[in-house]
């Protein structure tokens, strides 16, 4: 992501955060040029990813971005330097090194949530020493981001702030994806400001299973995977189970390609239909095992015969187990707010 601030002839602040080289394109037209490098955003264990609950805060390492499904931590170093334009060429007069670090919380029962930052003390050498910061953030979405943070705060020492949002959403709706844009105007005595930003990870919020008597706003970043178990259910377990010993590696945590949720039912029925044969077998009828059971489910999009047949398969199971299936999946959604095209493992 490129930023560029400028500004007018004289003294400016160049600011640059992970940038290779602070003076590169500077021409002494007193221009502020700015190079942003967005952190990284990190990959942990497919099963860490599956398993992370919406009380899991995310770990914090420097100039990445990691992520569980209702947490965001994002932490980035920022350089500034101080340069004054003498005849007409621009001179280095001093720079501060600071870090600031973002810890997001999402919640799954409101769309109302807050993030916490911290700006550390910078290392100041030369005219670096008073550079002052204000720190504004904008969301998207429908979501409405307020700063709580002591403007004009000298870099000099640490600070602490917050941010707030807000979002109204109706009943059965599912807002955009959105994602917070964080902008940074550093001032100095006698220098034109200067000016950077970044972004967060995406995240969304909705309130699918509302409705006029029942608010179930909440929010989630939907890029991370969450994962539903199987566990208990005896033969949809053991379903999963005997095709992933054949090679079948969708939606299985321990390092399967995660599936994707689909919200289109007539798509989810003709997946079904397209496996399952309308009358169990002689034997499974015997047994009250009358239910097909597919997997991967009729309602990803890697249902029916999306997939070549060696990565799926269909178990004849008893209606009460179907059901109960069923009720658990649903749960799950709601619970992790697992919308279309979120992607998701299945742990059996």
């Amino acid at each position: 992501m490129r930023v560029f601030a400028t500004g007018a002839a004289g003294l400016g602040l160049l600011v640059t955060a992970a940038a290779p080289s602070a003076m590169a394109g500077q021409q002494g037209d007193s221009q502020l040029r700015v190079t942003v490098t967005s952190p990284t955003i990190g990959s942990p264990a497919s099963r860490a990813r599956a398993l992370a609950s919406p009380a899991a805060a995310a770990t914090c390492t420097i100039n990445k971005i990691t992520l569980n499904r209702f947490s965001e931590c994002e932490w980035v170093r920022v350089h500034v330097d101080v340069i004054q334009v003498v005849n007409g060429r621009p001179v280095l007069k001093g720079t501060a090194d600071f870090s600031v670090k973002h810890q997001m919380t999402l919640k799954t029962n409101s769309a109302n949530w807050s993030e916490k930052f911290t700006v550390s003390k910078a290392t100041i050498t030369g005219q670096g020493k008073g550079v002052h910061v204000n720190i504004g953030a904008k969301s998207g979405g429908g979501t409405r981001a307020t700063v709580s943070f002591p403007q004009g705060h000298t870099l000099d020492s640490a600070a602490s702030g917050s941010v707030g949002y807000k979002t109204t959403i109706a009943p059965k709706k599912i807002l955009a994806k959105a994602k917070t844009t964080y902008t940074y105007t550093f001032t100095k005595a006698g220098y034109r400001p200067g000016k950077v930003s970044y972004a967060s990870a995406v995240y969304r919020c909705d309130n699918y299973y509302g409705s006029t008597r029942t608010n179930r706003s909440g929010c989630a970043i939907p890029e991370v995977p969450t994962g539903v178990s199987m566990v208990g259910l005896a033969r949809i377990d053991e379903g999963i189970r005997n095709l992933r010993a054949r090679g079948g590696h969708y939606g299985d945590p321990d390092g399967g390609k995660p599936l994707h949720w689909m919200i289109n039912k007539t798509k989810e029925t003709q997946h079904r239909t397209a496996v399952c044969p309308r009358t169990a077998p002689a034997d499974m009828q015997r047994a009250g095992r009358t239910s097909c059971d597919e997997y991967p489910f009729a309602s990803a999009y890697e249902g029916g015969t999306t997939l070549p047949a060696g990565q799926r398969t269909i178990t004849w199971v008893k209606v009460q187990e179907n059901k109960s299936q069923g009720g658990r999946i649903t749960a799950w959604r709601g619970q992790m707010h697992v919308m279309d095209h979120d992607p998701f493992y299945v742990i059996a």
